[in-house]
């Protein structure tokens, strides 16, 4: 189960064709397909990273197929091993890629427009959180024109996932293996945020994965109730999430699901703006 340091540069895209069955053998855009079906999977489960038998599940190939193609991805960079583990993740050059691309997605400006829209539509507070770890930071607000606003969370400030509607939106968008390990991770750190506990936490999980967006009562805020809803790359995994907060005597049940389809516009929009 070793890299093979020796192996040539571009050995990944050989790999890949080489494994392709002989008989009516796709063309190079097929066996690239495949390549990039891998670090798809591997980016969904990028936390906890995929044995190479996971990898050819995941992927639909063969066991030798599938450690073939990731030794190659290892020896290109695209792709690293944790020895220990024997698990694959993600690699060095995927990183330094996306570095190159990053000034042509700031997340911020990418989003203003939908905040600003959200903002104005419901005339409560619109944010904008990303993920940093177990974390979800709230990187932009804006405030609507109703006369009580909740902009509890301030700009830069770092909350457990879960614990506000846009961490608890990014969370739902997670695997449930990794839903699990994030819970049991920021589990001793619930009780700092009002009255919620672990049970609670899990209750929104369940109820946002069935009505298909995340809410977040006042237990976590007194008086404060939020909504919220991830934007997802093509992948599949979260990159960002947006919520609406407003006193919870004005964000009933009701209200919750008739701003759904806003946010999920919003969410919409900004995906297409991200990976049109």
């Amino acid at each position: 189960m070793g890299e093979d340091p020796g192996a040539d540069p571009g050995a990944a895209l050989d790999a890949a064709r080489t494994a392709l069955p002989a008989e009516g053998a796709p063309a190079g855009t097929q066996a690239i397909r495949r390549v990039v079906n891998v670090l798809k999977v591997l980016a969904q489960h990028q936390e906890g990273g995929l044995r190479f038998v996971d990898v050819a599940r995941l992927c639909g190939l063969e066991a030798p197929t599938a450690h073939r193609m990731l030794k190659a991805l290892v020896a290109e960079g695209m792709v690293s091993r944790d020895v220990r583990a024997r698990r694959y993740r993600l690699g060095t050059l995927v990183f330094e890629l996306g570095l190159v691309a990053a000034p042509q997605f700031n997340l911020r400006e990418l989003c203003a427009a939908s905040l600003q829209r959200l903002a104005e539509a419901t005339g409560d507070t619109a944010f904008l959180f990303i993920r940093r770890g177990n974390d979800a930071v709230c990187i932009s607000r804006m405030q609507g024109h109703y006369p009580i606003q909740t902009p509890v969370v301030t700009v830069g400030s770092r909350q457990p996932l879960g614990v506000n509607a846009g961490g608890l939106a990014i969370l739902l968008a997670l695997a449930p293996a990794e839903v699990d390990r994030v819970v049991e991770a920021i589990r001793p750190r619930i009780g700092a945020y009002g009255e919620l506990d672990e049970r609670d936490l899990k209750d929104a999980i369940t109820a946002g994965r069935t009505q298909g967006y995340a809410s977040i009562g006042e237990k976590a805020v007194p008086g404060v109730t939020a909504i919220g809803l991830a934007v997802r790359n093509p992948f599949g995994a979260p990159v960002a999430a947006l919520a609406i907060a407003a006193i919870s005597s004005r964000m009933t049940p009701a209200r919750q699901a008739a701003l759904y389809p806003l946010l999920r516009n919003e969410v919409n929009v900004i995906g297409t703006l991200l990976y049109r």
